[in-house]
């Protein structure tokens, strides 16, 4: 066994390296504090992409870091918040590359009733100060839902005293929607069916609910606690489907009551208020269809007498038209004397007329009309022969002047056609006098080898073989010795 604080001989202490006395340090501390409860208040919480959870505990004078493993994490009914008083359970530790001790937190529960009411009075105040629970959001519950939403557990009491109560007052179609209703798994499954009943298509095979009910019987605040979490709170207000809130007791309050749109103090009460009492409507049907039958008798009644009335004050109809047919009578008598006068006078001022009307005259004015339009005949037949005439002698001109001008063409023409032979006989002297066959032919000859033209001696001396080129063919040669070499005697 090492004692660490061993101080009778520093010549018999053995040194450690840091890691050495850390690691002691960490196992003293573990094996000594294994397992403890600690009451404090959470500082900062911050939440690691891994899901692990670092918190301080405190009170007044100190400070203890916490670590909540995310397996752990998960399965926590309570969240560490930040302010939030607690009771940590777990084993101390150190983390030798801070040189630092801290809590590994395996439960983590409120420290009483009065921590719980002041975490959920705070979150209610958050909520509050974000408008969820705004009376001008929430919705009319509908006077009559034909389909009804109810969001609970489907093995308990609460349900049957809900279809219960519904088939008393008037019998719908309702979609049950299971659900935990307490522990971990609660409140999100409460929000999903929530946002699922929504999210129905209303033309779907399926009715999407007119009204939402979530339900659930008493219990503690803590068998309450999710209806009071918020992903709970803020499905219930962003439902476009009417909600009606029914968990506890009357005298129980969650979070949710403040969000839904109608609070029921039971679920049964839910259920009284979601549809009315049918024989209720039925006899008040019955009471305002007799008050609408006695209206309509006595609205007839009244009628009656009143068209009676106008009847009697009117005059009667043969009187009305008496004096109207007597004036058409009148009329018809005086209208075939005026219209025969009218007709004998007329025919006499038709015999006036034609009278003056002789053929002499009508033939007179056609002869005048006939010599006027000989005299524009002969005209117009004047003006077209100078037409014609001035327009051949145009022609005739014109025609003149276009042979003088094809003729200075054709001069032209030829003038600059011999000026190019002229030109194209002097290139063509020019080229064969250039041409190296003709300076073959006078004598001359080429020495190249493969493609070069060798002009020099020193050049001929450097190929050796080459290839001359005459005017009827080519040679190939190679320069000799200049001295015959001896050949031996023996």
């Amino acid at each position: 066994m090492v004692i660490l604080n061993d101080t009778t001989s520093n010549a018999n202490v053995p040194e450690f390296s840091v890691s050495e006395l850390s690691n002691a340090i960490k196992r003293s501390l573990e094996q000594g504090f294994s397992h403890v409860r600690v009451r404090a208040e959470c500082g900062r919480v911050t939440i690691a992409k891994s899901g692990h959870i670092y918190l301080d505990l405190k009170d007044k004078d100190a400070i203890i870091s916490g670590i909540i493993w995310a397996g752990v994490a998960r399965g926590l009914q309570t969240k560490p918040e930040e302010g939030l008083e607690v009771i940590a359970t777990g084993k101390i530790t150190t983390f030798p590359g801070q040189s630092k001790y801290q809590i590994i937190i395996e439960k983590l529960e409120l420290a009483g009733q009065g921590a719980i009411l002041l975490q959920l009075e705070e979150r209610r105040k958050k909520l509050l100060a974000e408008g969820l629970f705004d009376p001008e959001k929430k919705q009319t519950i509908p006077f009559l839902p034909r389909t009804i939403g109810v969001v609970t557990s489907p093995t308990g009491a609460v349900i049957r005293d809900i279809l219960h109560r519904l088939s008393d007052r008037f019998p719908v179609h309702v979609i049950v929607w299971r659900v935990l209703v307490q522990g971990e798994k609660a409140a999100s499954q409460v929000a999903q069916a929530i946002a699922g009943f929504n999210a129905i298509d209303r033309k779907g095979s399926v009715p999407r609910p007119d009204l939402i009910i979530v339900a659930r019987g008493g219990g503690s605040i803590e068998d309450l606690w999710a209806f009071n979490e918020e992903i709970v709170v803020r499905a219930a207000a962003a439902s476009d489907i009417p909600l009606i809130s029914a968990i506890g007791h009357e005298t129980d309050t969650t979070l949710i009551d403040f969000a839904s749109d109608l609070r029921a103090p039971t679920p049964t009460g839910a259920a009284e208020k979601a549809v009315p009492v049918r024989n209720d409507l039925l006899a008040s049907l019955v009471s305002i269809n007799g008050r609408l039958s006695s209206a309509l008798y006595r609205k007839l009644d009244a009628a009656k007498l009143q068209n009676r009335a106008i009847i009697a004050a009117l005059p009667r109809p043969e009187n009305i038209f008496a004096n109207r047919r007597q004036a058409l009578d009148i009329i018809d008598l005086k209208f075939l004397p005026a219209l025969q006068i009218i007709l004998r006078n007329a025919q006499h001022e038709f015999t006036k007329i034609a009278g003056r009307m002789q053929p002499n005259i009508f033939i007179g004015d056609l002869n005048i009309k006939r010599n006027v339009l000989q005299n524009l005949d002969e005209r117009r037949k004047s003006a077209m022969a100078r037409v014609i005439k001035d327009e051949k002698t145009r022609s005739l001109a014109n025609q003149q002047k276009l042979g003088q001008a094809w003729g200075r063409v054709q001069t032209a023409w030829i003038f600059g056609l011999e000026k190019r032979k002229n030109s194209l006989n002097l290139c063509e002297k020019m080229l064969g006098s250039l041409d190296y066959n003709n300076v073959l032919k006078r004598g001359f000859a080429i020495v190249k080898k493969h493609e070069t033209i060798l002009k020099s001696k020193a050049a001929l001396a450097q190929a050796k073989n080459f290839t001359i080129i005459v005017q009827d063919g080519e040679i190939d040669a190679q320069i000799a010795n200049a001295k015959p070499v001896q050949g031996s005697l023996f």
